[in-house]
């Protein structure tokens, strides 16, 4: 019986396939945000899963989807969209279109490789394991997704759709990613070194966790229009305005549940989503120096430490772009970068925390 990094070794053809579907999710992910960014998540009315991989073929066509648009989304329409001739609705119709095509490309990218790899018994025991999980995470973030879109749908109180169904959307999307790519660096780099930095292990996770708890303030940033309350940074630039939205009325179950006319929730969301970057920033900071101090760590190690260090930067400084830009409207550009960039700092964070895990005959 093999043992050890033997049973790990994976085919090349694999992780290549395994690579290719962490890019796809990250790319889902990312359209995803260009898609609430953008007012499409209602563009589309329905869920129809094979009738709806093609799009309308001809004028007739569209100004039928125009059509449902303007009655499932009324509130949204005559909100923000009065005006719109159907040449404009066809713009926010791409988005969500091409979020829905690009998850069903996901599908066959992953499902026909995964026969075919099945059949030539290249996947072992462990990788199968994992990959049965990856398509629960698929089809969960899928219907969600469709709950998600439901709740702005057919609703006459809300502009958009439901921020805490986007971000538990997001929540599952972001878990699929983290875990894929997790799965990719096992078959990738079956031997790792530093298992015996307990310690530092402890700390990494403790980062990883308030990076995952940051994205999710930041879905809710984006789903609420949060940035919108207090366009500046640092955050005592109109301190007196800003505090005096922050404590305009108590908030309470009723208004964190019916969110949208409450800009003192709006207010809190932000507070918090700064706050914890702080606390992201000090967590990873402070990782960063324990792991240099380190005698005899691996190349790997102090390659992830270096990444983390500078990814982190890049994304504090995407963070202020965005908000000091969220004048009137979310900028688009800098709101899609910086959720990307939110993936990379996670992407990195898993790599230098992957090196101190240790290989386990029971996950084989």
């Amino acid at each position: 019986m093999q043992t050890g990094a033997d049973v790990f070794q994976i085919a090349r053809p694999v992780r290549l396939w395994l690579l290719a579907g962490v890019v796809m999710v990250f790319f889902q992910v990312v359209i995803g945000g260009v898609t609430r960014l953008t007012d499409s998540g209602l563009s589309i009315t329905e869920w129809a899963v094979i009738q709806g991989t093609i799009p309308p073929l001809n004028e007739a066509e569209w100004q039928v989807a125009f059509d449902k648009y303007k009655v499932a989304a009324r509130k949204q329409f005559e909100t923000l969209h009065a005006d719109m001739a159907l040449q404009d609705f066809k713009v926010i119709f791409f988005w969500e279109y091409a979020h829905r095509l690009w998850a069903r490309l996901m599908g066959f990218v992953f499902l026909f490789p995964f026969l075919w790899f099945m059949y030539k018994k290249q996947l072992p025991g462990w990788l199968v394991k994992r990959l049965g999980l990856v398509i629960a995470l698929a089809a969960l973030a899928a219907v969600f997704g469709w709950v998600m879109v439901a709740s702005g749908l057919n609703n006459d109180d809300r502009t958009w759709v439901s921020a805490y169904k986007l971000v538990t959307h997001l929540g599952i999307a972001t878990t699929l990613f983290g875990y894929l790519f997790w799965t990719w660096l096992r078959a990738s780099q079956p031997v790792v070194v530093d298992g015996q930095l307990t310690n530092l292990r402890r700390l990494g996770w403790w980062v990883a966790g308030v990076l995952f708890v940051q994205i999710a303030f930041g879905g809710l940033m984006a789903g609420m229009r949060a940035g919108l309350i207090h366009p500046h940074f640092p955050v005592f630039v109109e301190w007196e305005r800003f505090w005096q939205v922050l404590i305009a009325a108590p908030v309470d179950a009723a208004q964190l549940v019916d969110y949208e006319p409450q800009q003192s929730v709006k207010a809190l969301v932000q507070l918090l989503h700064r706050g914890m970057a702080w606390v992201l920033v000090v967590l990873a900071v402070s990782l960063f120096v324990r792991i240099k101090r380190q005698a005899g760590i691996s190349n790997q190690l102090n390659l992830g430490a270096n990444l983390l260090i500078a990814t982190l930067f890049v994304q504090f400084l995407l963070g202020i772009i965005t908000v000091i830009n969220c004048v009137g409207r979310i900028p688009l550009l800098w709101g899609a970068v910086h959720q990307a960039g939110a993936l990379v700092l996670l992407a990195v964070i898993l790599f230098g925390n992957y090196q101190f895990s240790k290989m386990r005959e029971k996950d084989c």
